[in-house]
């Protein structure tokens, strides 16, 4: 007796399976979907340039800011800072400090102790891609 209802109940089983047909497929083949192309280059934008003039205008402000500038009418691209603006050492490094805070810039002490001049200081920082 117990045997016929342990076939009887195999058939069953085999006659109907218990998922349905389009979930056997589904999982059986799935279907591959297409994936967006990932990129792994930097874009950087092109909305914001900064041209000469600007980091001109920049830095100017910020050494017409700088309290130990003697005079500010010599600030000019072609001054130098210690001998026309009248800086000392420790306030080149503040003044390139200020820059690098203005731009966002990070500029290494080997390259810092080249800004001499006004000019120089806005050369460095056109040639950087990360100011901002």
């Amino acid at each position: 007796m117990l045997r016929q209802s342990v076939l009887r109940l195999s058939r069953a089983a085999v006659a109907r399976p218990a998922l349905s047909r389009s979930f056997v497929t589904a999982v059986a083949r799935p279907q591959l979907v297409r994936a967006a192309p990932v990129s792994f280059i930097r874009h950087y934008s092109s909305a914001h340039v900064l041209t000469k003039d600007m980091i001109q205008e920049r830095i100017v402000a910020l050494l017409e800011s700088f309290d130990k500038v003697n005079d500010a009418k010599n600030i000019t691209a072609t001054a130098n800072l210690t001998s026309d603006l009248g800086l000392d050492s420790l306030d080149v490094v503040e003044v390139v400090m200020a820059i690098e805070e203005e731009f966002g810039l990070e500029i290494p002490d080997h390259d810092a102790d080249e800004i001499k001049t006004v000019q120089q200081a806005i050369d460095y920082v056109s040639a950087q891609p990360a100011a901002v």
